[in-house]
């Protein structure tokens, strides 16, 4: 069991990582594509953006090493519905955390960071941090199934005993 909650926790590293990769690379392609900057006010400041990005991943690694460690590797199954709400989830922090970012920088005008947050709602870049967590957490459930189900290591076609 100590085995599988560690290997569930490393390939979660891994899927955070993958996450960012994601997220880093299709904002460029929606700043490139609508021709447009992912953050567009520019009273907001450099630094939100990338809080933005820092705290989705982390509700996502948060969220992977709990539904990777909470279930037995016997048991591990891919949930739409499980996916589906982290996706909410990272969706969520990412408009939040920028307002708060914002606000915390410049606490003169509230309401300013308030309406930044609102504004991203329906904003590319917040729903490609959903969408993309979403996705993430469906290949890292598809990970985890495929490895406990294995039991072991993979074999090469000859390394199979003749009596299974």
């Amino acid at each position: 069991m100590r085995d599988e909650r560690a290997y569930a926790t490393v390939v979660a590293f891994f899927a955070t990582a993958l996450y960012l990769a994601l997220v880093v690379g299709a904002f460029g392609l929606i700043s490139l594509a609508t021709d447009s900057d992912v953050i567009g006010d520019p009273k907001i400041g450099p630094l939100v953006g990338p809080t933005m990005v820092v705290a989705a991943s982390l509700m996502l690694l948060v969220f992977l090493i709990v539904l990777g460690t909470r279930v037995p590797g016997d048991k591990q199954s891919v949930s739409p519905g499980a996916a589906f709400g982290v996706g909410i989830a990272c969706y969520a922090v990412f408009i939040t955390a920028g307002g708060i970012a914002g606000s915390i920088g410049d606490p003169g005008d509230p309401l300013h960071y308030f309406l930044f947050a609102l504004s991203q709602l329906i904003g590319w870049p917040a729903i490609t941090a959903g969408l993309a967590a979403f996705a993430v957490t469906l290949i890292y459930q598809l990970v985890l199934v495929g490895r406990f189900r294995q039991r072991g290591r993979p074999r090469w076609p000859w390394e199979h005993d003749d009596e299974e």
